[in-house]
């Protein structure tokens, strides 16, 4: 199967719209397509015969017979999303108008793409490096206005040209270096070390800041992973369908009716919140809720933010001081909930018992939610998450890169620390360099490439 082969893919979403489109790509898009192409007496339209980047308007027929009526839009490579010759039909939305044509262009020696083959066409042909591809992805499947900025920074090249400089530092070091090796007479090693090793410590650092931002870049990505705790009857479900605003978890008046996590996501502002509802802590025989204890603990311990649930209107028993100590690690807030009943706990008789900060709530009023949403927004983006030209990583494969260049540049540390033999060090910068090669698509392996581009969507 060669790469010359001109491709098709509905490229519009599978639900029914007012306009959906067909993209096409190759050598031979605009010939393939100029034979269903007519017009509105059905003569066939030759579309090599107009400048790229217009538009033209047209009938689809198969034979003798009308399909639908259409806009064209030309583009030659390589000014186009592959870099190759593209056309792209302007069709009647619908599933099934959309299939006819399609099957219709397959008829005709087109090939039905696979998922995410216009992307890795545009990065074969040098439009996107690997980072930029893979940004692509995340602007579609973005979920806030931080990763939506975060994601078109990547596209715009900003992971490309961060790898680009460091890898400019290495390839002049190992240049060097081997330059000095085979002619040693002329290429003088003297001090080398001494500056090879501040190049060196300028990697690390730089390279660390990316790894440190990784996490960050999960949450941008993913949302803040965000615990709801506390016994049961409590408010949790309460407290999830008021951040929700619509009624999601089910509500009652029996302890326990939440037994497994219970996971939705919520946009507060610009932020992501992945929100957990998990099941009441408490001491039980049932097997069912036992599992959901074990959970909701499993949950804690992975958790971003913590939002630790008491019931103002009962004094504080045995499960909430649990809760604490299961919490105590991560960062959260208290809420006071059910304060809309007659208060027995006050907020002064659980401030030594946790340096989160209390908020007094309840979920039939809404009180206090406001001050909640503004916590989390405080503690996660105007203190952890910079939203200036800060690059945050977000990709897993991206960041095992980081990890193995890492990996590299201490080698040589350690080796300009021995006073090992200057030859060593050009084996672990090669490392180095090959790594965040990896990141970009400069050194990768092509089964590795082929897992990328199927996780991608169709038509993209």
């Amino acid at each position: 199967m060669s790469d010359q082969e001109t491709i098709a893919a509905i490229a519009t979403s599978s639900q029914n719209g007012s306009i959906s489109v067909i993209r096409v790509s190759g050598e031979e898009a605009f010939s393939l397509v100029s034979q269903i192409f007519c017009d509105g007496k059905g003569n066939p339209m030759n579309l090599n015969q107009f400048q790229t980047h217009t538009i033209q308007y047209g009938f689809i027929y198969d034979g003798e017979k009308r399909i639908d009526e259409v806009l064209v839009l030309l583009m030659r490579g390589p000014r186009s999303y592959t870099a190759e010759d593209v056309v792209e039909i302007h069709c009647h939305g619908g599933h099934y108008i959309c299939q006819v044509i399609l099957n219709l262009l397959i008829s005709k020696g087109v090939r039905a793409a696979e998922p995410g083959e216009f992307t890795k066409r545009a990065f074969l042909n040098g439009r996107l490096d690997l980072s930029q591809a893979e940004a692509v992805m995340d602007v579609i499947q973005s979920k806030s206005e931080i990763a939506l900025e975060n994601s078109i920074q990547q596209l715009k090249g900003a992971v490309r040209k961060k790898i680009e400089s460091l890898r400019s530092i290495i390839l002049e070091d190992v240049a060097y270096l081997e330059a000095a090796l085979d002619d040693p007479e002329h290429i003088s090693l003297d001090d080398f070390s001494e500056n090879i090793a501040g190049h060196v410590e300028h990697l690390l650092r730089e390279t660390n800041h990316l790894i440190e931002n990784c996490n960050n870049g999960r949450i941008i990505r993913e949302g803040i992973h965000t615990v709801i705790a506390g016994k049961p009857n409590v408010g949790k479900s309460s407290l999830l369908n008021c951040m929700l605003r619509e009624n999601r978890a089910i509500v009652t008046d029996v302890p326990g009716t939440t037994r497994d996590t219970l996971e939705e996501d919520v946009v507060i502002g610009n932020t992501l919140l992945h929100l957990i509802d998990t099941a009441g802590i408490h001491e039980t025989e049932n097997k069912v809720e036992s599992i959901g204890i074990e959970k909701t603990k499993e949950s804690l311990g992975k958790a971003d933010f913590v939002i630790v649930v008491l019931d103002a209107s009962e004094e504080l028993s045995e499960e909430d001081r649990e809760i604490f100590s299961l919490s105590s690690e991560r960062p959260g807030v208290v809420l006071l909930n059910k304060t809309d009943l007659s208060q027995k706990l006050m907020p002064e008789e659980i401030q030594s018992l946790t340096k989160k900060e209390i908020i007094s709530f309840s979920a039939v009023t809404g009180e206090g939610l406001e001050q909640l949403e503004e916590t989390i927004n405080q503690q996660f983006i105007e203190q952890k998450i910079e939203t200036n030209n800060e690059l945050y990583i977000t990709n897993a494969r991206q960041k095992e890169a980081l990890f193995q260049t890492r990996e590299s540049l201490q080698k040589v540390k350690e080796s300009i620390e021995l006073g090992m033999p200057e030859d060593l060090y050009a084996i672990d910068l090669t490392d180095a360099y090959e790594s965040l090669g990896k990141i970009i698509g400069e050194t990768i392996e092509e089964d590795i490439i082929e897992k990328i581009f199927k996780d991608f969507c169709m038509g993209k």
